[in-house]
C-alpha cells in the first residue's frame, strides 16, 4: 500500500540523492559552479542581473536574466550574456541553455546566437515558451 505525502527538506534531499545515483553511470562530467552577476547604478541599486548554474554534463543553465525597465535597450543584457559565456567557459561548460516566455526575450536570445530547440503554445492561457541552446 502506498501513501501520498508532502516531502520535507530532508526527504527532498533523499530523492535528489537517489536520482544522482541513478544518473551516475550516464554522466561523463561532474562540474559545479554558478554565475551570478549584475550591474548597479550610481546609487548602488541593482538595475540588471542574471543567475546561472552548472547542471548535468557540461551545461550551464540560465534561470534568471533581468534588466530594469528604464535601462532596457542600452546593451546591458547583451553585456551580461557575453560575460556569462566567458565565465561559463571558465567553469568548463560547452553548452548554455535557457528558456523564455513569448513576452520576454525571444528575439534577444536569437540575436545573440542562441538556437531555439523547442517551444510549446498554451492556447488556454495564451502564451508560448521557447527553449534555447548555444554551444560555446
Amino acid at each position: 500500500m502506498f501513501k501520498l505525502v508532502d516531502l520535507n527538506e530532508e526527504e527532498l534531499s533523499l530523492i535528489e540523492e537517489g536520482l544522482n545515483k541513478y544518473d551516475e553511470p550516464y554522466l561523463k562530467y561532474h562540474l559545479d559552479g554558478n554565475v551570478a552577476i549584475g550591474y548597479k547604478d550610481d546609487e548602488g541599486n541593482i538595475i540588471a542581473g542574471l543567475d546561472a548554474c552548472m547542471t548535468a554534463q557540461r551545461i550551464l543553465y540560465v534561470s534568471t536574466i533581468y534588466v530594469a525597465e528604464g535601462y532596457r535597450k542600452k546593451g546591458l543584457g547583451s553585456k551580461l550574456m557575453k560575460e556569462l559565456e566567458i565565465r561559463a567557459k571558465e567553469l568548463g561548460a560547452t553548452l548554455i541553455r535557457l528558456d523564455s516566455f513569448s513576452w520576454q526575450g525571444v528575439g534577444f536570445y536569437e540575436k545573440l546566437g542562441y538556437q531555439c530547440v523547442g517551444k510549446y503554445e498554451d492556447a488556454v492561457d495564451d502564451f508560448s515558451e521557447y527553449f534555447y541552446l548555444k554551444r560555446i
